[in-house]
């Protein structure tokens, strides 16, 4: 987790604690879905099979979802796939 998603400064663990304690429970769950969503879709490149894609669109429904509670919550913390977070 960093401070700013434009200068990669770490935030210690005790103070995203603390930041995550603030947060409605779904909407952290929501965030470490898309996280994971985001990532898996990252790995889906070039020439896709059958499979590949279904998974690929599979991954990008729970991202989607998922931007869906941060959006309500926060435009701000919506991700995209591929983007680092």
């Amino acid at each position: 987790m960093t401070a700013s998603p434009l200068i990669p400064v770490p935030i210690p663990d005790r103070v995203a604690a603390l930041i995550g304690s603030c947060m409605p429970i779904h909407v952290l769950q929501a965030e470490i879905d898309a996280e994971f969503a985001a990532r898996e879709v990252y790995q889906f490149r070039g020439p896709l099979c059958a499979e590949d894609r279904t998974d690929r669109e599979h991954a990008l429904s729970a991202l989607a979802l998922a931007n869906k509670v941060l959006a309500a919550y926060n435009p701000l913390l919506i991700l995209k796939p591929g983007r680092a977070h």
